[in-house]
């Protein structure tokens, strides 16, 4: 399991064809993708499975917890954050309140 940033302040200034804003980068994929977003309440949980495919998760709003491999480590995570897991990788994600997040 790896966690990114996406916040305003880890991305770049883009101003070519007198543009004015701030890229954060997400993906670039090669191949078809599916993207989702998903809306997590208090009490919500997207149980411990095993990824199918490589799984990005971007926290929108909101900060939960989530985990890995490691089954009993937790890590939190808060809007502004992403978590990638690989395929075959164990996981789960639990809000400590309403969490809406994309995944990838």
């Amino acid at each position: 399991m790896r966690i990114f940033q996406f916040k305003q302040e880890s991305g770049k200034k883009i101003t070519k064809f007198d543009s004015n804003f701030v890229m954060s980068r997400i993906t670039q994929t090669n191949k078809a993708a599916h993207i989702g977003c998903m809306h997590l309440a208090e009490g919500g949980v997207v149980g411990y499975h095993q990824a199918v495919v490589p799984q990005l998760l971007l926290i929108v709003s909101g900060e939960g917890w989530v985990r890995g491999d490691e089954a009993n480590e937790y890590i939190k995570v808060r809007c502004g954050e992403a978590v990638l897991w690989d395929k075959h990788e164990w996981h789960e994600t639990k809000p400590k309140q309403k969490l809406d997040s994309w995944q990838l």
